[in-house]
């Protein structure tokens, strides 16, 4: 049987592929635990500096797999559906978490939970015929695996009610112009437009990265006192790197700076 989840690793970059093209890479939670596992190795592997998440096949992500919803939503009692969600919402906040910047490349479809997938990323590339949206409201649900909490955040309180109400799906264009996706790429070139992205982000100090990453979703709801307290502990970590003291030798020899990540 085939993995359900595969990653390579070219150069700087990991690819991280959801890979059950047969049934349009439907998440379930064997899915989402291989990608936590895969994701995990990423971050451990001092030489990946960025992280690319795609589907194989035709379509990035179907969303849920329907054959476990169907047994969640028709089987046990409301606490055990609570706990089986909460470990899909664990699994996703492990991936934001990551100290690595993670670039969710979607082609052609990215519904419900896979949509909640790309918006645990740090960044989102879709192709030009890519379809976004959160349905559940169509299915008698809403969004429980962090879209209605990360979409709120992404696109702001007035548009994330517009879409999760009304169920419905857009294309990449408006979707950009939302600010939920941060790139458009022709058809069939998700990945080369991500791994640009991927690339523009290796070639700086992963250290700072990580924890520019880290500063941003921690003070995000914190008031401008405490988020600028952060900022100080950070770049006080930071200042006793070798990749501190290789980029300031780097600015004043006018060279490109060569990061170790220490």
């Amino acid at each position: 049987m085939a993995d359900v989840v595969t990653s390579r690793t070219d150069g700087a970059i990991c690819y991280v592929t959801l890979n059950r093209p047969e049934k349009r890479n439907a998440i379930d939670r064997e899915v989402l635990a291989s990608l936590v596992d895969h994701l995990g190795a990423a971050e451990r592997d001092p030489a990946v500096r960025a992280v690319v998440l795609s589907g194989e096949g035709a379509v990035f992500s179907a969303g849920v797999d329907f054959g476990m919803l169907r047994s969640d939503v028709g089987e046990g009692t409301p606490a055990g559906f609570r706990h089986r969600v909460r470990g899909m919402q664990a699994a996703l906040s492990s991936i934001e978490t990551l100290e690595k910047p993670v670039i969710a490349a979607m082609h052609r479809y990215a519904a419900g939970l896979a949509l909640e997938l790309a918006l645990a990323c740090d960044l989102r590339v879709a192709s030009a015929d890519c379809e976004l949206g959160l349905p559940e409201v169509r299915l008698g649900l809403v969004p429980d695996v962090g879209g209605t909490t990360r979409l709120v955040r992404t696109i702001g309180y007035a548009r994330a009610k517009e879409l999760i109400m009304t169920g419905r799906m857009i294309d990449a264009a408006q979707a950009h112009r939302l600010g939920l996706v941060h790139d458009i790429a022709p058809v069939g070139e998700h990945l080369v437009v991500a791994r640009r992205l991927a690339d523009e982000i290796a070639a700086n100090a992963p250290l700072a990265v990580g924890m520019a990453k880290r500063l941003i979703d921690l003070g995000e709801h914190a008031g401008t006192h405490d988020f600028l307290e952060l900022e100080l502990w950070a770049q006080s970590l930071l200042k006793g790197t070798d990749d501190a003291r290789e980029g300031a030798r780097a600015a004043m020899e006018r060279r490109p700076p060569k990061f170790s990540g220490r």
